[in-house]
């Protein structure tokens, strides 16, 4: 059975035979193609982790901010996802450079529709722009004051 077949009907099977090929230095024998392209999905899915993590974040905050009343589920959904998104940076600091201002602002528009349906909030309540700044999203002791 060649690289590609094994790639296409077992992945499990073609990426053991592809890091046993690694380690043994048999480069030449690599499915390169797939290899690489696997890297790239697997970086992908490091960004989108990143940007749904921070989305939820960005949705309790407001939550915490704007509804008057406030669960703890949110202060440890705030803390999960924070903590993750610590995670995330420490093992692929590059990630923190994707965390740019056009990035906050398109994924904190996504937070606020997502809390307009949460809370029954109209969409003018909340601000245009992303009232907080990157270092107080992620800052383990910042909350925002209520509205």
């Amino acid at each position: 059975m060649t690289e590609n077949l094994t790639y296409d009907a077992d992945f499990h099977a073609w990426a053991l035979h592809n890091a046993r090929l690694l380690r043994a230095g048999q480069i030449d024998q690599v499915d390169a193609q797939h290899l690489a392209e696997e890297l790239e999905g697997m970086s992908a899915s490091e960004r989108r982790e990143l940007l749904n993590r921070l989305q939820v974040l960005l949705l309790h905050l407001l939550k915490y901010q704007y509804q008057p009343e406030r669960g703890r589920s949110w202060l440890l959904t705030i803390v999960h996802q924070r903590t993750a998104i610590e995670r995330l940076l420490e093992q692929s600091p590059s990630l923190k450079a994707r965390l740019d201002d056009e990035t906050l602002a398109r994924v904190y528009g996504k937070a606020v529709r997502e809390a307009v349906i949460e809370t029954d909030l109209k969409p003018h309540l909340f601000p245009i722009g992303c009232p907080y700044l990157l270092e107080q999203i992620l800052d383990e002791d910042w909350l925002p004051e209520s509205v």
